[in-house]
């Protein structure tokens, strides 16, 4: 296990990198190919399910019925809810009772990011299978580590990714709404943030220089947001996977995955790390908050109004916040956002990856010009 808390450099030579899953599975029903999946990669034997709500109450009762005729015995145990080290230590202790051959996450961002840590203490192969599109955290080699309260505490990085990423399109269909236009604005920054990645010949997540691959894969997923997020949010309200649905599932977890960890990240998610650190913000969800990262980082860029206010017209549209109040936090609490600008240029943060020094007052004032332009889209 690697453990660190930035996205600094792996390798000292200038190389391209590239990391991605073993295999990729979606569709309507793909729950039910999970064991002959998980056989096909040779498992057997025991197999620890960390499962949030909704895979417990949907999902156990198929992989109750479908793993032990191929020869796996499904242990499943409830996620806590935050990815911290408590939970991650209380998961690894089931070993302790049962010689798992896998561990497999099943729920949102942090049940997958919590499973890729138990996976690595263990030496275990690790599977994700997402019951929402709403972060890129299923396709990834890192999790982001919280304190039991809520606050990004640090990251961990793991020398390799998922074996299988199976997404089952109807369990995606029937979440909140909430989740599927969180995952829209997580995914909306992917193109943003590799652009000043591959502007700055900064490195990407996997710790090498992002290929040409990686920007035109960040670009597809912007292409689809923006082409299929309103059918999708309307797929949602209908409770039924569409094409259109489809596609944005694929760009949420897929291509934003892809396109973060191979393209890069900057101020965006920096911004979502120091806005974590407010109480206020901690109802929000990922999506919600890296939004705000991405108006606040495109306003530090100087870039043109016309793409500012596309990027504010999208949001209005499908539902994304466009001014801090909507994350919780106080647009005229002065110390409030210093403390976010701070924690988003602390060294090591992906802030460092804009093509240009960047600052905390600078970040604290394009926090508050971003909030104004936002105010007019409520």
């Amino acid at each position: 296990m690697a453990y660190r808390t930035d996205f600094g450099s792996i390798h000292q030579r200038p190389l391209g990198v590239f990391g991605a899953p073993a295999r990729y599975v979606q569709g309507p029903g793909a729950t039910w190919e999970l064991g002959r999946e998980l056989q096909r990669l040779g498992f057997e034997g025991p197999v620890l399910f960390i499962a949030g709500g909704t895979a417990q109450r949907t999902l156990a009762p198929i992989w109750q019925e479908q793993l032990p005729p191929v020869g796996l015995q499904p242990v499943i145990d409830a996620f806590g809810g935050e990815c911290s080290e408590s939970e991650i230590k209380r998961l690894v202790g089931m070993s302790d009772h049962h010689g798992f051959c896998a561990v497999v996450g099943a729920g949102g961002g942090k049940a997958s990011d919590t499973a890729r840590a138990v996976a690595d203490e263990l030496g275990l192969p690790v599977v994700i299978t997402p019951t929402l599109a709403s972060t890129d955290s299923p396709c990834s080699a890192l999790s982001v580590i919280y304190s039991d309260e809520g606050s990004v505490t640090g990251f961990r990085f793991y020398n390799r990714h998922p074996e299988l990423l199976l997404v089952d399109t109807e369990v995606i269909a029937k979440a909140p709404k909430r989740q599927l236009v969180a995952g829209l604005g997580d995914g909306l920054a992917t193109w943003f943030e590799a652009r000043a990645t591959h502007e700055s010949h900064r490195n990407n997540v996997v710790g090498g220089k992002p290929l040409t691959s990686a920007l035109m894969l960040a670009k597809l997923c912007h292409d689809i947001l923006l082409a299929d997020g309103p059918a999708a949010c309307a797929a949602i309200d209908a409770g039924v996977p569409t094409p259109a649905l489809e596609r944005i599932v694929e760009a949420n977890i897929l291509l934003s995955g892809l396109g973060f960890e191979i393209g890069g990240l900057a101020l965006a998610h920096a911004v979502h790390n120091g806005i974590s650190t407010i109480p206020g913000s901690h109802h929000n969800l990922h999506g919600e908050k890296v939004v705000i990262g991405l108006h606040t980082q495109l306003v530090l860029e100087g870039q043109p109004q016309s793409e500012i206010d596309a990027v504010f017209r999208y949001c209005q549209q499908v539902g994304l916040p466009t001014t801090l109040a909507q994350v919780g936090i106080d647009a005229s609490n002065d110390a409030e956002l210093m403390a976010i600008a701070e924690r988003s240029v602390i060294p090591g943060e992906t802030s460092h990856n804009e093509p240009f020094e960047v600052t905390a007052i600078a970040v604290m004032r394009a926090l508050k010009a971003a909030d104004q332009l936002g105010r007019a889209y409520l």
